[in-house]
């Protein structure tokens, strides 16, 4: 992505997380793996910034980081998701560490495998994934988010 500087999330409580996030060089939040995602807007090509938790998906450079596309459980997919549906070069900044990375949906059997860990780390995604189902019957992605160099390897 270009040196242009992002538009962060118009939702409050997440422009404020994503102000914390810097003014801390990404310290997290007790308990919980937090990050910065950069996606282009689909429509507008705009890059857009959001914070979101993750869990890990194995170990050193070549690990992905596990994003659940909840949305709090609403009726459809957050914009960051479709961004990066529709353009899966995206942004990370992980601690105090900045690098490119390419997104994609997990398989249905990385989903299976992988959701017990989401859970784990964010009790409330149970929740959410229940009301997304029963408020338009929309499964909750989970995205696989790798370092662009190591999703080039091999």
């Amino acid at each position: 992505m270009s040196g242009a500087t992002p538009t962060d999330s118009p939702n409050p409580w997440v422009a404020d997380h994503i102000r914390r996030f810097e003014e801390t060089g990404g310290v997290p939040r007790p308990g919980i793996r937090d990050l910065l995602l950069t996606t282009r807007g689909r429509r507008s090509g705009v890059l857009r910034r959001t914070a979101l938790a993750y869990v890990a998906d194995g170990e050193g450079a070549d690990a992905a980081y596990v994003l659940t596309a909840s949305n709090a459980g609403a009726g459809q997919h957050p914009a960051w998701y479709l961004n990066l549906s529709a353009d899966p070069a995206v942004t990370l900044q992980v601690a105090a560490e900045t690098f490119p990375a390419l997104a994609r949906p997990a398989t249905p059997a990385e989903t299976e495998r992988l959701w017990p860990l989401v859970v784990a780390a964010m009790p409330s995604y149970a929740a959410y994934r229940d009301a997304a189902g029963r408020t338009a019957g929309r499964e909750v992605p989970l995205v696989l988010v790798t370092r662009r160099d190591a999703a080039t390897r091999g």
